[in-house]
């Protein structure tokens, strides 16, 4: 059985597993991380070791760009202060931690130690978001986690980079050495992802075609990445600025048939991938654990040592920092609460990023000889991003829901209810004035008509998320009432994202509401 044959079966069970996942809500990611080594230990298969590009250029840039498109630029600036000191105070703290307990407990000498905590520093975006889309976090502590998440890896990835080029070239690390590279790569990263973004928009806004416009969304990342690896700035990083911003103004630059069409055929891609590269690190693992030395076969016991060593360096880290938090906002009246912090350590998985990073690992140092420990190093890392996958990712539900954080469904029900009238009225007192509008005189007697059907139907909405579930058998949309009706949607998406700016729904319910606008138009412009 070839390798081809192998990562095709492969993606017919990874879309099995994450199918059934969904249907029984289980962690998706955790599962597939089973699957993947079922497979990979199976005596019958072959080998199948992974080339650094096939994640870092094919896998990444869609599935970073698609979590970065789930968190607005509004989320963001609600949070930047604790995501601060996670991004760059946690990831140095766990590098340093998991670089000086592997160096205590195993074979590797203290760059690639380095090596190894640098690439489990940071969380994963990836597996973070493909988790927290099962659980009901409160808007502010998913914006925390998925912010985390995106921006934590520019950090480890420099780290990363210094560790390496110590590890090749025997060069001492230095402060100044390792801002500098810092800049360079995330700064260089940030300013590249936002022009791609900006000539992505002015294009976006020319063209109403929606296969261009999908072909566009596809391309947007792998552009990012690819012009700031040539550049030699952070892609990753790119592509997370360019997500973030067109994330935050996508409804602005296409029409409703066109975002459906873009956003369906991007659950579909994020859908496929991940299936399949959660998979793909739980057959690595196998693969990777064939290659150690006869001195490296400790890795089973190191990787539940480094795993916890991970763990418990989030949790003395995020503790600490939410209490200085809590008081600094002279919050010290009311009871500091274990929940959010104890919520917000348990989502810290490891995934894509970091077997990214250690895939690329280069093979010899600069003279040529074989890097000493790559391939065990390759193995702590696979071996702890299966662990913290599988283990974290089947407890985060029930410490979740042990905590009381998560949103009840009803509240998010009644948070869409009030939404959705609230847009309701705001059209329902627009459409009074509608019957001066010049567009529609030249409807004539029909115009009467529409506007009367149109109340109709809004009324009939209002009184829908009251409870009195109301239908309308006399709507038959004609050419008058269309023409109501698109005006009245652009006015209730105008005031669905004027409540979203004003803070008072969160980007799930406009993101909900402005799916279920963009159906509804789409569907006046078929019958058009």
């Amino acid at each position: 059985m070839t390798g081809l044959i192998v990562i095709l079966l492969l993606v017919v069970l990874a879309t099995a597993v994450a199918t059934g996942a969904r249907r029984w809500s289980l962690p998706a990611p955790s599962l597939l991380v089973i699957a993947g080594l079922v497979v990979g230990l199976m005596p019958w298969v072959p080998e199948v070791r992974l080339p650094p590009h096939v994640i870092n250029v094919l896998v990444l840039p869609p599935l970073l760009y698609a979590s970065a498109g789930e968190i607005s630029v509004r989320d963001l600036r609600s949070v930047w202060r604790p995501v601060t000191g996670l991004v760059f105070g946690l990831v140095l703290a766990s590098a340093v931690a998991v670089g000086y307990v592997a160096r205590a407990i195993t074979p590797l000498n203290a760059a690639t130690a380095l090596i190894l905590g640098s690439v489990l520093a940071s969380t994963d975006p990836v597996a973070v978001t493909a988790l927290g889309r099962r659980l009901s976090l409160p808007p502010r502590v998913q914006a925390m986690v998925q912010a985390e998440s995106l921006f934590n890896d520019a950090t480890s990835l420099v780290l990363y980079k210094v560790a390496v080029a110590a590890a090749v070239s025997s060069s001492a690390i230095t402060v100044s050495g390792t801002v500098e590279q810092f800049l360079i790569l995330a700064g260089g990263g940030a300013l590249i992802g936002a022009a791609v973004a900006a000539v992505v928009a002015l294009i976006r806004r020319r063209t109403e075609d929606p296969v261009l416009e999908t072909v566009i969304a596809l391309v947007t990342p792998y552009a990012s990445y690819v012009i700031a690896e040539q550049s030699h700035t952070s892609g990753v990083t790119a592509v997370i600025v360019s997500g973030v911003v067109l994330g935050s103004t996508g409804h602005k630059l296409s029409n409703a048939p066109v975002r459906l069409q873009v956003h369906a055929v991007y659950d579909t891609v994020t859908f496929l991938l991940e299936s399949v590269v959660f998979a793909l690190i739980g057959l690595e693992l196998p693969s990777a654990v064939r290659q150690l030395a006869h001195d490296e076969h400790g890795w089973l016991l190191w990787v539940p040592v480094i795993a916890c060593t991970v763990l418990t360096i989030r949790l003395l880290w995020i503790f600490p920092l939410s209490a200085l938090i809590h008081y600094r906002h002279k919050e010290g009246d009311s009871r500091l609460s274990w929940r959010v912090p104890a919520v917000l350590s348990w989502a810290g998985t490891r995934g894509v990023m970091p077997l990214a990073a250690a895939l690329s690992i280069p093979l010899v140092t600069h003279t040529g000889a074989p890097l000493p420990h790559r391939a065990l190093v390759l193995t702590l890392t696979t071996g702890t991003i299966a662990l913290t996958v599988v283990f974290q990712g089947f407890t985060l539900a029930p410490v979740v829901r042990r905590s009381g954080i998560a949103l009840e469904p009803e509240h998010t029900a009644r948070e869409e209810a009030r939404t959705r009238r609230h847009i309701a009225h705001t059209a329902l007192d627009e459409l009074k004035q509608l019957g001066d509008l010049d567009q529609l005189a030249e409807l004539g007697a029909a115009a009467e008509a529409a506007l009367k059907q149109a109340r109709r139907q809004l009324e009939a909405r209002i009184d829908q998320t009251e409870d009195a579930h109301h239908n309308d058998p006399d709507a038959r949309p004609a050419d008058a009432y269309r023409e109501v009706r698109q005006t009245l949607i652009a006015i209730e998406a105008a005031e669905l994202q004027r409540l979203y700016e004003a803070n008072k729904i969160s980007n799930a319910t406009r993101r909900r509401i402005q799916h279920e606008l963009d159906l509804e138009e789409a569907s006046l412009r078929a019958r058009d």
